[in-house]
């Protein structure tokens, strides 16, 4: 009798096991959360979050979606097609225009991630890329307005480079090798691979540009309206992966290039460039907006300037 107990309270604890464990599935809250560059080491927070368990432990089932830039990734936004973009900070131009979502987390600041890239026999210096032909994602993309930034800087205007959007970066890199371009604008993990091949040359970082916000996390209006739970369960995982990444270098760098299709000794030096950029808590910063909001006149993206503290909000931080 007492074996028969125990088989019977086993048996008992097994099935609330069974129905604990379906109504956490069923608990998981799915979100779609679009990068606006597949191949970025900016956006690999979001890879560990989801290897780790970070967000699925908070209640989100997390599904990535990778476009080829921010108007793509904007346009996504507004059919529905996300619920999260991991974007520019330019990006915040969009919302101003009429985009239906919101800053919710300034995730990275000086624009460390890209660099502009030229053929091995290309231009020599900056002001050797007047009239040049430099390729971008899309137009009002984070690319389109460092490249106009650099013409701007020289004295050229923002149309003194001729930029030409060309989408995703193998398209680029290709009409890079045949000529049909002078350069690209992309992630410091392909320029470094391009030159470590000899099939390209690092001709500008933006290191100098210090008051910027290079990254945003922006929330689609309805999912802040509907499941603003779900907005905060995202920015606490969004931030333990960051965390991760600087207390756990191998594992980060191992799960990075998987993700970016690097090799390890690309993404080491990856890592090293660009983790100092990544915010620990999502504020934003005042005058990296002031920067933001001139330029984003300077650069024709917008008429006027604007007041940035509309297009975004701090409500979902973590505390």
């Amino acid at each position: 009798m007492t074996r028969g107990f125990g088989r019977t309270f086993s048996l008992v604890a097994a099935a609330a096991m069974l129905a604990a464990g379906l109504t956490s599935a069923r608990a998981q809250t799915p979100v779609r959360v679009g990068k606006a560059v597949p191949e970025a080491f900016s956006f690999v927070p979001l890879d560990v979050g989801m290897r780790k368990g970070f967000f699925k432990k908070r209640g989100l089932d997390v599904e990535s979606i990778a476009f080829a830039g921010d108007a793509k990734m904007q346009q996504a936004a507004a059919a529905g097609g996300v619920d999260f973009m991991l974007g520019s900070g330019p990006g915040l131009g969009f919302i101003a225009k009429g985009s239906p979502v919101k800053g919710v987390a300034a995730m990275a600041g000086p624009p460390l991630l890209l660099a502009i890239v030229v053929r091995p026999n290309g231009p020599k210096t900056v002001a050797d890329l007047k009239d040049k032909k430099i390729s971008v994602s899309t137009q009002g993309s984070l690319t389109y307005f460092l490249v106009s930034e650099t013409a701007r800087r020289q004295g050229w205007g923002p149309k003194g480079i001729d930029i030409k959007a060309m989408g995703a970066m193998p398209g680029q890199i290709a009409a890079m090798k045949r000529g049909d371009i002078d350069g690209a604008i992309m992630d410091i993990g392909n320029a470094l691979t391009l030159e470590r091949e000899g099939e390209g040359r690092i001709l500008v970082r933006f290191t100098d540009i210090k008051d910027f916000h290079i990254h945003v996390i922006f929330g689609t209006d309805k999912v802040i309206a509907e499941k603003p739970e779900a907005a905060k369960a995202f920015l606490e995982g969004w931030f333990e992966s960051i965390r991760f990444m600087r207390a756990n270098r191998d594992e980060t760098v191992k799960i990075a290039a998987e993700v970016t299709d690097k090799d390890v000794e690309i993404t080491n030096r990856v890592y090293d460039e660009l983790m100092p950029m990544f915010s620990d808590d999502g504020k934003f910063d005042p005058k990296a907006l002031t920067l933001l909001s001139r330029s984003l006149v300077e650069l024709e993206i917008l008429k006027s300037e604007t007041d940035m503290t509309k297009l975004f909000t701090e409500a979902f931080l973590p505390k």
